[in-house]
């Protein structure tokens, strides 16, 4: 795509990309040249890592009772489905949000450049340092919980220590901790993530189709929703893709896989030696031969989740920074981040950072909308990300009618806002049908928002 791009406060332009290889590693500053040195292969090694998560195993639990605990259970079949549609369908949103940094080069904060304009670009950047700055504080807690289930000698705050001490390691060459986890993790993990599913299969499964569809859609867009979730990362990594195609390609095979995996693992634990208790997840692979080992396996690959939190909200900051050294920021945010993990109760408030998560849905479907619309007119739009961009309010429409139908439908679980939104669909008459996905619904009418707006701006200007 024809595109304007900027690099830092600098006055140049243009994000310089140069080819990359095996030595190769991202710059410290914006300023500097991006190397694309990550093939296929590297893409889908980073995608497949972060699609396996210790909380994706336990949060089956929402695509088997989307209503709650107590409520009515969704059918194998429908569960299954819900799974696999949910997946491939926030991977799509996943990946293609990423294509603009594939062929620009611009991380995903500096890419909101072009759509909002520079200054309006810091609000989404702002909540964006937010959310990922508690999820990296929730998953040390999350590392550090499992290793002390495992080897319950070494104290849990011990275990904190270890895993921040290891994730600042990883930041400071972010590619080539990338490489490492193609070559090494990936494989580690699979091999586990295989192992699991065999050994689940060996206990009696429930038959297929007993249970409800009720709340399908509801379980469906909780699959979705995790997927997204790593929208407003993609940019950070697939700017460093040799090709946009194997940026797309790695993202989507890679992620769907894994995801898909874990949560029908999750799955079948519930429904075989859990029976509907979450809690009892990690017990019960621990309790399979040579299950200990399997759990370290995915204890230890949780690091790079955590490595990804931290990375981006450095690479997040130098939006509103861009000549700071993101080694430093990534440093300084490790420290803060361990020392969270140490002394908050991350857990009361990962309702909150759900919410917080749930402003990119649509913010994702008005940047993929615009950016493509733009790939396909004639003449182009330039896409202007220096420090100078513009402002455009107006994309900030179609932002807002996403998040107020995401809220109508989903308003989440923390009391006071969730009781607001109800509230206010009370009074405009609105209650939310039981088919309706909060995701998918907010991010279709986010990018059709878009459009509209784009075409009555363009009749504006005639």
């Amino acid at each position: 795509m024809a595109a304007k791009t900027g690099s830092a406060d600098t006055g140049e332009n243009t994000f310089v990309t140069v080819p990359g290889d095996r030595h190769s590693e991202v710059g410290r500053t914006l300023a500097e040249p991006v190397p694309q040195s990550l093939g296929l292969l590297d893409q889908f090694g980073l995608w497949g890592n972060l699609g396996v998560s210790l909380l994706g195993f336990t949060g089956a639990i929402f695509v088997l009772q989307p209503g709650g605990t107590g409520t009515p259970e969704l059918s194998l079949l429908a569960a299954l489905t819900a799974i696999v549609v949910g997946t491939l369908l926030g991977t799509l949103v996943l990946a293609l949000a990423g294509i603009p940094g594939a062929q620009t080069g611009a991380p995903a904060m500096v890419l909101l450049r072009g759509l909002f304009g520079t200054r309006v670009s810091y609000l989404p950047t702002a909540l964006n340092i937010l959310q990922l700055f508690g999820w990296s504080i929730f998953e040390l807690v999350t590392i550090a919980t499992a290793a002390h289930t495992i080897a319950p000698a070494v104290p849990k705050w011990g275990y904190v220590l270890i895993a921040g001490v290891l994730t600042g390691l990883l930041t400071i060459r972010p590619l080539g901790a990338i490489r490492v986890l193609r070559r090494y993790a990936t494989a580690a993990v699979l091999v586990v993530m295989c192992y699991l599913f065999v050994q689940l299969l060996r206990h009696p499964l429930p038959a297929l189709t007993h249970g409800t569809w009720s709340g399908y859609w509801a379980a469906t867009d909780t699959v979705v929703a995790v997927a997204i979730s790593f929208a407003p990362l993609a940019a950070d990594y697939m700017r460093h893709s040799r090709s946009p195609r194997a940026a797309f390609a790695g993202a989507m095979a890679g992620y769907s896989l894994t995801q898909v995996l874990c949560y029908v693992i999750g799955l079948l634990a519930l429904v075989t030696v859990a029976h509907g208790n979450s809690n009892d997840i990690f017990g019960a692979f621990i309790a399979l031969p040579v299950g200990s080992l399997a759990f370290a396996v995915l204890a230890a690959r949780e690091l790079d989740q955590s490595f990804a939190d931290v990375y981006s909200t450095a690479i997040s900051i130098q939006n509103l920074r861009p000549l700071w050294d993101r080694r430093v920021l990534a440093g300084l945010i490790t420290a803060l981040t361990t020392a969270g993990a140490l002394w908050l109760n991350i857990a009361d408030y990962e309702n909150f950072l759900t919410l917080l998560g749930s402003v990119f849905v649509p913010m994702s479907a008005v940047l993929i909308a615009d950016y493509f619309a733009d790939y396909f007119a004639v003449p182009r739009r330039q896409w202007d990300l220096s420090a100078a961009a513009r402002s455009r309010w107006s994309m900030l429409l179609p932002w807002a009618v996403g998040f107020v139908i995401y809220q109508l439908i989903n308003p989440g679980y923390v009391s006071w806002w969730a009781s607001a939104w109800s509230s206010f669909g009370r009074s405009i008459g609105f209650t939310p049908a039981s088919w309706m996905s909060a995701s998918i619904l907010s991010f279709c009418a986010a990018g059709i928002m878009t459009l509209l707006v784009r075409g009555m701006t363009r009749l504006l200007k005639q």
